[in-house]
């Protein structure tokens, strides 16, 4: 019999040196009970991302359901503007209490934990990792019936962390309908197969701009690529969000929580019923 070499693709099962994957995840804080979990991801930053789990989250809630936003951005967190959360996240002896929207969502994020919101994050990778897991494990989440995890751009070392640190039930793709687009969207779900977790839609922002005068539907960044995109990597659930000022202005001036679209309301419907 040839000397283990440690590599277990050239052995076979009996191998005694074979051993079964490690198992990751990290538990929640003792007081947190957290029922779904979905990451929202995107292969590029400036689609609008956290503009989505936003919005998510805040038709989740409006539907009566505890509703949580863990903020893994680090070096570019936005939730708490977008909801108009200023201050700072306090704790005890137990661990970090998450801020509440006015609506009631609870929201941990870098910037409800720094003195100054606009003091850049110069941090390496596996630094800023420990922080998003530390959001798992030391914030007092409570009861959560739907926790969204708002992703950094990419598949570094934050969603490498997320995925195996935290039990997700699934993702949503968030994108935007250039055509350098569909190899951005094949990265990201070549991670989530990888790390073996269930795609639950992709979103395609600033899809359109519907003409208020004349009623027509306006591809101002080219045409939508969001079906055949879809299809190709097997993803059933499709929303196209047009770019609608109103909301954006909601998010300027930090009202989070009135932000409703309908075609987020029916994808949300349609993702939910697959968890």
């Amino acid at each position: 019999m040839s000397e283990c070499t440690h590599d277990c693709s050239s052995c076979g099962e009996n191998c005694s040196s074979r051993k079964d994957p490690q198992d990751l995840r990290e538990k929640p804080h003792p007081l947190s009970k957290i029922k779904k979990i979905i990451a929202v991801v995107s292969g590029k930053g400036g689609v609008g991302k956290s503009m989505v789990t936003s919005m998510l989250a805040a038709q989740t809630n409006r539907n009566g359901k505890k509703t949580a936003i863990l903020d893994a951005d680090i070096t570019g967190p936005s939730i708490p503007q977008v909801f108009g959360l200023s201050g700072q996240a306090y704790g005890d002896e137990n661990g970090i209490l998450p801020v509440k929207t006015g609506k009631g969502i609870n929201v941990i994020s870098l910037n409800l934990l720094i003195e100054h919101t606009t003091d850049p994050v110069i941090w390496r990778g596996p630094v800023i990792a420990g922080v998003v897991k530390q959001f798992w494990t030391d914030v007092i989440w409570g009861d959560v019936d739907y926790m969204f995890i708002d992703m950094p751009p990419g598949t570094g070392d934050v969603p490498l962390t997320v995925f195996q640190s935290i039990p997700v039930d699934g993702i949503i793709i968030v994108t935007s309908p250039q055509e350098l687009v569909s190899m951005i969207v094949e990265k990201a779900v070549n991670m989530a197969k990888a790390m073996n977790i269930p795609i639950l839609g992709i979103v395609e922002n600033m899809s359109y701009f519907k003409c208020d005068q004349c009623g027509r539907e306006h591809s101002i960044f080219g045409e939508s690529h969001i079906e055949e995109t879809a299809k190709r990597f097997g993803i059933d659930s499709v929303c196209r969000l047009p770019i609608n000022p109103a909301i954006a202005s909601m998010a300027d001036r930090g009202q989070g929580d009135e932000m409703k679209e309908d075609a987020i309301v029916k994808f949300l419907e349609e993702v939910v019923g697959k968890l």
